[in-house]
């Protein structure tokens, strides 16, 4: 339940981060215990994140680098791109096998690996080499009135005016944080994808 401990931020309170690489989780921890500001850390790493082959990192990576809050999305042309889309977590592999799959070339993908305190100057320079006729949308797999939504929705068009307008590709909003079957979620799942990129 992203959304209650995105609910306790306020004034620096705590680090709340969704790495989505093995090294970026590493130096993530790294950060935590060499840091001089000590506050809690919440991190999400999902069980499936440790079967899963694309979710790897080079030795190098580890050894060199620091930990990045904001990924960009070097496979897309930035001039080219029509739609940006914001995600956290392990969706960034699903969203990029189904670009993959379907040739998609207009649509870029940037990780936000810290979901607070919101990373504004990395992410505005991430966003920056994108033009002003782009579509910016917050993805995520959790229903519409759970997961980091709410608090993005509030936070970053203050933060970032160019994100005014930023949309919002989730499931219906329900009661509990999971369809309660597999076959749904799965179905619910490809829906959020293929919305995403629509």
């Amino acid at each position: 339940r992203i959304e209650r401990f995105l609910q306790l931020c306020a004034e620096g309170s705590m680090t709340v981060a969704e790495p989505s690489t093995p090294a970026n989780y590493f130096h993530l921890l790294r950060r935590h215990v060499l840091d001089g500001v000590h506050r809690p850390m919440i991190v999400y790493t999902p069980k499936s994140m440790l079967r899963l082959k694309d979710a790897v990192s080079a030795v190098e990576d580890f050894t060199t680098g620091k930990f990045e809050s904001v990924l960009p999305d070097t496979s897309v042309d930035p001039s080219a791109a029509r739609t940006v889309l914001l995600v956290s977590g392990k969706l960034y592999y699903e969203l990029d096998h189904y670009r993959t799959q379907h040739g998609i070339t207009d649509t870029a993908i940037v990780r936000l690996e810290q979901l607070y305190p919101i990373p504004r100057r990395k992410l505005e320079s991430v966003l920056a080499p994108y033009g002003e006729g782009v579509e910016f949308r917050w993805v995520q797999e959790e229903p519409r009135n759970q997961g980091a939504w709410s608090f993005m929705a509030q936070n970053l068009p203050e933060l970032l005016p160019r994100l005014a307008g930023i949309r919002r590709v989730s499931r219906r909003a329900m009661a509990a944080p999971s369809a309660g079957s597999a076959k749904v979620h799965a179905v619910e799942q490809q829906a959020v994808i293929s919305e995403a990129f629509a």
